[in-house]
């Protein structure tokens, strides 16, 4: 039951984060892509109610559903300040047709497993922008939900019952994504550090 509290407790620390997240937006210092977090506010809750319908509750599945309502209210909270809004180029909207027909394929299968495949996909597609826009600007985003997320969905692993791959592949993918987002955030000052190094 112990391990319960750790999976608690990281949810608790996304919420916190989202919540900065969020209130950079409203003061104009991170600038959210509409289209990356409006596909992340759907992604996590087509994979949570299929991993629900695919075994039940577990608690495997709070980080995943944490992952849909924290983007949402991200989304929105890109409405509230026209200056917070990020424009978006034809990469941006191609990706959001890639996501849509990734949406639309779950639609159309009633496997629990294929949905959770579609919606990796859908969120995947959505994550690209945002991850271009992080290495090339990081300073216009916020990197702490990715961190806490990070940790969130690693957690998930540890409660994790019956390794059937229904259970843990969309956690994994998180792991993954989130990993990358932090890497982009971090990736200039990591080479100027290295070339300091060998200048010096």
């Amino acid at each position: 039951m112990k391990l319960y509290y750790i999976i608690i407790f990281t949810t608790f620390l996304s919420t916190f984060t989202g919540i900065i997240y969020i209130k950079n937006t409203l003061k104009w210092q991170t600038k959210p892509n509409r289209i990356t977090w409006g596909i992340w506010a759907t992604a996590p809750l087509i994979a949570s109610i299929a991993m629900y319908f695919s075994q039940g509750f577990n608690w495997n599945i709070l980080p995943v559903f944490m992952a849909w309502f924290m983007p949402l209210l991200i989304f929105l909270s890109s409405f509230v300040n026209k200056k917070s809004y990020w424009k978006l180029h034809t990469f941006d909207y191609i990706c959001l047709f890639s996501a849509i027909l990734a949406l639309v394929l779950w639609w159309i299968t009633n496997n629990p497993l294929l949905a959770i495949i579609f919606s990796i996909l859908a969120d995947f597609f959505a994550a690209l922008p945002l991850i271009i826009k992080i290495y090339k600007i990081p300073e216009t985003e916020t990197v702490s939900p990715f961190i806490a997320w990070l940790f969130a969905n690693l957690s998930a692993f540890l409660v994790i019952t019956e390794w059937k791959i229904e259970e843990y592949l969309f956690s994994l993918y998180l792991v993954i994504i989130c990993s990358v987002l932090i890497l982009a955030y971090f990736w200039k000052r990591i080479l100027n550090k290295i070339n300091f190094h060998l200048k010096s």
